[in-house]
Parts: structure tokens; sequence; C-alpha cells
């Protein structure tokens, strides 16, 4: 099988896949702890906190899996932070206290003078919805590197450097990978290729539209750290539920990045982008905005100095996952945003759909 997309989502369906005994062939058209995607940096979100109970589901399996890879790698991933839902989308927040309420997950309710108390560098906006124990942080960059070694360890081959051309479909059986080293003939092919998904996929599978956009988050010193230490562990992973009423540009989260403060970002409205033409540079406008929203409700970190991060999303109309079955292909698309805390649980599900095997999540499909 070949798996295209050494991503976090590609680097663990190459791990479930080789672990059930597959002989995996692992494609990347760029060097490891590439920027070019969606995959890199220091910090990722992880929560389970979703009000649609299979995104739940899936992020309780993938809480496990974390575990799992590090087990198996020794590699630290998974901080548990404890993460804060707050906002003007009150009704948001409550949907996602009654979701928590109904697996069984911890969760309790702070009055913002309280919360505030407890983080003295944040200010909130109505009650603030804390998650303790199931929440928390990844690093982007390690997840990736231990998922790709899980692989190798079940006898994965990774190559780097190896940009997929095109995709051809001789039946129901075989796939034809055209590289410039030459043609690959597989018999499956997962296809995790984030901003390039719909380019190589075109005629082959009828995909949602997908919009390709570059955000632009920036990193934020913490007032009096010691530069050369880790962001302190106190300062949770959040969501700040707001948006165009309140005069932001979305919804915020932020979430420490350790060695370099706490990172911030609006969700989801950079520029549309090609993925091979980006700038990498930051919009100025939208920078000064979340430069005013820090200054405002994170007066513990120092808003005057932003270090903007640059990567793509790759997302749906309504954000959802597409996960689906075509034939000899297996496509996994529309995933940024809020994808990376679920990769091992989207390998398995890849994995169920690459080999036929019925899968548990309602959110795939075969066709």
């Amino acid at each position: 099988m070949v798996v295209v997309g050494a991503g976090v989502v590609g680097a663990a369906a190459a791990w479930q896949l080789a672990a059930r005994g597959n002989e995996v062939l692992l494609l990347d058209r760029f060097g490891p702890g590439h920027s070019h995607g969606a995959s890199h940096g220091t910090s990722r979100i992880y929560r389970q906190t979703y009000a649609s109970d299979p995104y739940v589901r899936l992020a309780v399996e993938a809480h496990d899996l974390w575990r799992c890879l590090e087990d198996v790698t020794g590699a630290p991933l998974l901080q548990i932070t404890g993460g804060v839902d707050h906002g003007d989308d009150v009704a948001s927040v409550r949907a996602l206290a009654a979701s928590l309420a109904a697996h069984g997950i911890a969760h309790t309710w702070l009055d913002p003078r309280e919360a505030e108390q407890r983080w003295p560098g944040m200010r909130f906006s109505g009650r603030v919805l804390l998650q303790p124990d199931r929440s928390g942080r990844l690093h982007a960059d390690q997840a990736v590197a231990a998922l790709t070694a899980a692989a190798a360890g079940h006898g994965a081959v990774l190559r780097r450097h190896t940009r997929v051309e095109r995709l051809a479909v001789r039946g129901d059986d075989r796939v034809d990978v055209a590289t410039p080293d030459g043609r690959i003939r597989a018999r499956r092919v997962v296809v995790a290729a984030g901003a390039w998904s719909a380019g190589l996929l075109a005629g082959l599978v009828d995909l949602p539209p997908l919009r390709v956009t570059q955000e632009q988050p920036a990193h934020f010193a913490v007032r009096g750290a010691d530069p050369c230490r880790p962001v302190d562990p106190a300062w949770p992973t959040f969501i700040h539920h707001t948006g165009p009423a309140q005069g932001w540009p979305s919804a915020v989260y932020g979430l420490p990045a350790p060695g370099l403060g706490v990172k911030v970002g609006f969700h989801g409205v950079g520029p549309e982008c090609d993925p091979d033409r980006r700038t990498f540079t930051a919009e100025p406008d939208q920078l000064a905005r979340l430069q005013d929203y820090v200054a405002r409700f994170l007066p513990g970190l120092d808003a005057s100095r932003p270090d903007p991060v640059s990567c793509t999303y790759t997302t749906t109309p309504d954000s959802g996952f597409f996960l689906h079955a075509a034939g000899p292909l297996v496509v996994a698309a529309g995933l940024s945003g809020h994808g990376f805390k679920f990769a091992p649980a989207l390998g398995r599900v890849l994995a169920d759909l690459a080999v036929g095997d019925a899968t548990r999540s309602p959110l795939a499909a075969a066709g």
C-alpha cells in the first residue's frame, strides 16, 4: 500500500497499516519538519470538548492512541494543561458542557473572577467552562516524528522529497502512482495530502469544496518569563467563542508553546492561497487585530512583539472531515483547523477503509 503525504494523518495511517502487517510505502514531497503544510511547529491543541458525539468518541480514542505512541517510541507528546472555553456565544459553550456531561468527561464551571484569579494573565467573557484532565498540548513536530518512527518500526518505508505527480486508477485493485523517479503500482493508495488534495484527486474522487487558506497565528512572550525556559504549564489551552458581532474576525484559540511563549490565533479567517505560491507573510491588518485582542484579553502576554507563524488550513464548507473510500483510493481531506488532535484515531479509520474492514467511525464513508 502507498500512503501519500507524511504529515500527521498520513504518518498515522502508515503506522496503523504497517502495524497490521501490510507492506507500506509512505511518500512525501518535502523533507522532515517542513513548514509548507499544516503539521509543523511545537504546539497543537488536544481536547475532547466537542458538541458532536462522533468527534468526542474519536478524540477519546485518540487520547489512548497518543499515550500508546508515547509508550512505543518513548517520546513525550501530550502534555495535559487543562482547557477552558468561554465567550459571547453562550449557547455554544453550554452545548459543549452538555456533551462533556453526556460522555462522563470531567468539567466544571468557573465565574470570570474566579477564573482570572486562577489564571491572572487571562481575561474572560462570561462563565468559563474548564475541562481539567483531558485537554492539553501536543508537540506537533515530535508527534509526526514519533508516528513515522512507529510506522518504520513495523516495516513501513518512508521516501521523502518524492512528489506524487498524478494517480491513475486501473481497476478495483490497482493504482499507478506517478513520481519523478518513476511509476509505483499499488493495490491501495491512501491520500492525506492536505492543501494538495484537490489537485491530486481531481476527476478521481467526488470531493466536497475544499478551501485552502494561509493562517497566521503568532507566538507572544509571557511577561516576566525567562525566555530560556518553557512556558509555565499553568497556562491552559483556551477557546474564546467570539466573532464579528464583538469586533473580532472569528473565534480565538491559544495554547502554550515551549520556549516560544503562548500561541494565539484567529480561527480560519486567513486569505485563500495556492499552497505552492504562498507568501508566508503575515497580513498586517489581521496581525494588528490579533495584537489588539491579546492586549485586551491576555494581559499576561506581551502584545507588542508578536512572532507570526504561517500554516495552511484545508477545510470543507462545514469544517467536517472528509474520510472516504472510492475503489482503491482512500482519502482524508478537510482536516485542518482541528484535525491534528485526532490523528492516530484517524489513522485507524483510514486503515480500516484501506483494508476493507468495517470502521467504527460514522464520520467515514465508502463508495
